[in-house]
């Protein structure tokens, strides 16, 4: 038995959860959970901020433009540079750039500096820290997905993608609960403050991680090396499909960016309303994880890939149609339980498929097509409700989903027969 793995009964909870047996993936599920509940609340209180002193749509969308366009640009390049380096060293840099980053967002927010600046200038500022932001992350997902890899044996990858899987979600549900408590008791500047001390604190379980070797010695040209990166996610079917099926749904398919608009327009609710309606996607989510945890995800997983995404679609149509808060959480709440297993599905795929010495990279190429997808979704959500309406464009997108995942079903056959056990023969 590793002296990184602790001794548990092989049966009962743990016997079906052996990746929780990893002290290091504990480690790395603490600083997985921590990150993303601080950037999810510290992007709820930033939408609320924005939406707050210009009263603009658009602006809600420029928010998610501001991230994906370094994020897009900067994973070009980004895998090579994680391929070629120590993967707790490069997530360590992008956690202090994230760091400095928080500590500029709240000093813009503070009442001093807040009041001497223009509406104008305070937008650009926030736009530009985002920006920075947007460049971290294209270095920070492909790190994570790396590192993922190094602490965890191949033959548990399914069981500990849906604990990551659940680590994420927990941290996407109570961010925003968070942020929306922070802004109505506290204010803006409060909430980016608690958003600091917890990044600081987050040094603690990442350094708790040992260093990894570089498992890719062999230098070559960036444009070589992103090429290969590259090719490989065009010549690998399910890979390919799984991702396009995942950015145009998230693209045309999400609403997030416009629950400003639904909590002072449509639905009329207070701050916290708002922070339960952000909150709800998350929290359906979390449910069905839980429900993973004793219930494996392992049989015809490509099948419920599209019955899960299907189910999403028609949860956000519902939720653009809808009047009534609590429809409106329901539907966010179901949407967010079908997502957690397509994200299970798919982030396993990406773990089973994807050779030890290109993870880097392939993560780079998922984060540039799939991940940034939220980002640009916000981007476009932002511009059709300021063209269409806000329940137009939510409508339009989830009917334009539902017709990106008929045509992915009857053009991707690998994806829809796709199998765990199959991959995972082939790479003992």
């Amino acid at each position: 038995m590793s002296k990184n793995t602790t001794p548990f009964p092989a049966s009962g909870f743990f016997g079906k959860n052996p990746s929780l047996k990893i002290k290091e993936f504990v480690s790395y599920l603490t600083l997985r959970f921590g990150i993303i509940f601080a950037l999810n609340m510290q992007t709820t209180i930033i939408y609320y901020w924005i939406f707050e002193i210009t009263g603009d749509k658009l602006s809600l969308g420029l928010v998610g433009l501001a991230e994906v366009i370094p994020a897009i640009g900067c994973s070009f390049f980004s895998g090579h540079v994680v391929d070629q380096n120590e993967k707790r060293k490069m997530v360590f840099t992008c956690m202090i750039g994230y760091l400095i980053t928080g500590i500029c967002l709240f000093t813009v927010a503070l009442p001093a500096v807040h009041a001497s600046l223009s509406v104008t200038s305070i937008s650009a500022l926030v736009y530009f820290f985002i920006f920075i932001g947007g460049a971290l992350r294209a270095f920070y997902s492909p790190s994570m997905f790396a590192l993922f890899g190094m602490v965890v044996p191949r033959e548990h990858y399914p069981n500990a993608t849906s604990w990551s899987s659940m680590a994420w979600q927990m941290g996407a549900v109570l961010g925003p609960l968070a942020a929306g408590f922070s802004i109505a008791s506290m204010g803006v500047p409060a909430g980016l403050l608690a958003v600091v001390i917890l990044e600081v604190i987050l040094f603690y379980p990442l350094l708790r991680i040992a260093v990894k070797p570089i498992l890719k010695k062999v230098k070559e040209p960036v444009l070589q090396s992103v090429t290969e990166g590259l090719r490989f996610v065009l010549k690998t079917p399910t890979l390919l499909a799984a991702q396009c099926l995942d950015m145009f749904s998230v693209l045309f398919g999400g609403a997030v960016a416009l629950l400003p608009v639904y909590q002072k327009e449509i639905l009329h609710v207070n701050e916290m309303g708002f922070g339960i309606l952000r909150s709800a996607p998350g929290i359906g989510a979390l449910l069905t994880l839980g429900l993973l945890a004793f219930l494996p995800l392992r049989t015809y997983p490509g099948r419920k890939l599209f019955l899960c995404v299907t189910g999403f679609a028609v949860s956000i149509i519902i939720f653009g149609l809808s009047k009534n808060f609590y429809l409106s959480f329901l539907m966010l709440l179901l949407s967010g339980m079908f997502d957690a297993v397509s994200v299970v599905i798919r982030s396993t795929i990406l773990q089973l498929v994807t050779p030890d010495e290109m993870r880097g990279r392939v993560a780079a190429v998922n984060t540039m097509f799939v991940s940034s997808s939220n980002e640009l979704g916000d981007f476009e959500s932002g511009v059709m409700a300021h063209w269409l309406g806000t329940v137009r464009a939510v409508v339009t997108g989830g009917c334009i989903t539902l017709g990106v995942i008929a045509f992915t079903f009857f053009k991707a056959p690998q994806l829809r027969e796709f199998t765990f056990e199959d991959h995972e023969d082939k790479k003992k």
